[in-house]
């Protein structure tokens, strides 16, 4: 196996597109065509991460939060990021991230602490926008089919549950070829009127070329006549946080030490109990305060989450209860996710999870 195949198994499941502007997620160092032993899976690549990797052999090293979020000027290992770099390229350690992009799937790192907490009928908080175009494009009668299956097996017709989603019209064609052309249909200099399906399909930006590489392979005519639509669409299944719904209403109080021990957190910081039930919970893995106003907007009546501001508190505004589990304890179980989603896949690859805890907030009992 060569590192591609772990990282091209990572990206389908959360394509690096998703991420946020800021971020730096994928194949940070090393060769993506190089040949892999052994993975090792962690939240943070610290030093001592890639101590660990050398110790047991990994070559490629998993991590949630990139080492590098900005171009470096200089590698003289004067802090621990160029520490890190210069020592994983030294060792042939290869450093993948996988961050917000994450984040912004449905069963990514919200989706799991989702599945910690039994929360059912979940959807995305703040779906994300701008990232769904609409191909049309005209076929003659007797390949349509074949050009609709050719999309969809390039990723096109994909909304929410349903796949090989299209919208078909029948209309007529017309074109007039010069001295040049080479018609499927038609003599030259004369003008042709063809029957034709017009194809409408929905898809992920990301996948245009691969999507016209498609419609051009199958599709008869030399020139291919199509249109590419940006739509201001949100995607439901991509986006930041998610919401759902416990199968019972609980008492805040005891919800909140479920949640205590549930979450494996030595405190919580929240807001005053409002003397309600819980029944729709709001999450967001890392830094969510951002996020408050869409849980308040969805109903919410608690909104976990991390790095919450003093102030921020104030905002809740007794509409819920927020619940500050801190920023490593609320993505923990993305490691667990991340070797689910490759032993699936890879049942006998060779992978680990780290046995560093790299939160570098420490508490005072």
């Amino acid at each position: 196996m060569k590192i591609q195949d772990i990282t091209s198994l990572l990206t389908q499941y959360a394509p690096t597109a998703y991420q946020e502007s800021y971020d730096n997620a994928g194949l940070i160092v090393g060769n993506a065509q190089a040949e892999i032993s052994q993975a090792l899976v962690c939240l943070d690549c610290t030093e001592a991460i890639i101590d660990e990797a050398i110790k047991y052999n990994c070559n490629l090293i998993i991590a949630h939060h990139p080492i590098v979020f900005k171009g470096l000027k200089t590698f003289t290992g004067k802090t621990y990021v160029e520490r890190v770099i210069i020592k994983a390229i030294q060792n042939n350690i290869a450093i993948y991230a996988i961050h917000t992009n994450l984040d912004n799937v449905i069963d990514g790192v919200n989706g799991k602490i989702a599945q910690k907490l039994g929360l059912l009928n979940c959807k995305i908080l703040a779906p994300k926008t701008g990232i769904l175009n609409k191909l049309i494009t005209f076929t003659p009668l007797a390949y349509a089919d074949k050009v609709r299956q050719a999309l969809f097996a390039a990723g096109a017709g994909n909304i929410g549950n349903y796949s090989e989603a299209s919208f078909n019209s029948t209309g007529t064609g017309t074109f007039k070829g010069n001295n040049a052309s080479q018609a499927f249909v038609g003599e030259k200099n004369i003008q042709h009127q063809e029957a034709e399906i017009k194809i409408e399909v929905i898809f992920e930006n990301h996948l245009t070329s691969q999507l016209l590489k498609a419609l051009r392979q199958y599709h008869p005519y030399q020139e291919v006549a199509y249109d590419i639509i940006t739509l201001n669409n949100a995607h439901q299944q991509v986006g930041a946080g998610l919401i759902g719904e416990l199968v019972d209403e609980i008492d805040e109080a005891i919800f909140l030490q479920q949640l205590k021990n549930t979450m494996r957190v030595s405190v919580i910081r929240h807001t005053q109990l409002l003397g309600k039930k819980i029944k729709r919970v709001a999450v967001c893995g890392g830094s969510g305060s951002f996020l408050l106003g869409n849980a308040v907007g969805a109903g919410a009546d608690i909104f976990i989450s991390a790095d919450f501001k003093y102030h921020e508190f104030f905002d809740a505004d007794n509409k819920l209860l927020i619940a500050d589990i801190g920023h490593y304890e609320s993505e923990q179980f993305t490691q667990e996710l991340l070797i689910e989603i490759i032993t699936k896949k890879f049942p006998t690859f060779a992978i680990r999870l780290t046995e560093n805890n790299t939160n570098p907030i420490k508490y005072l009992a």
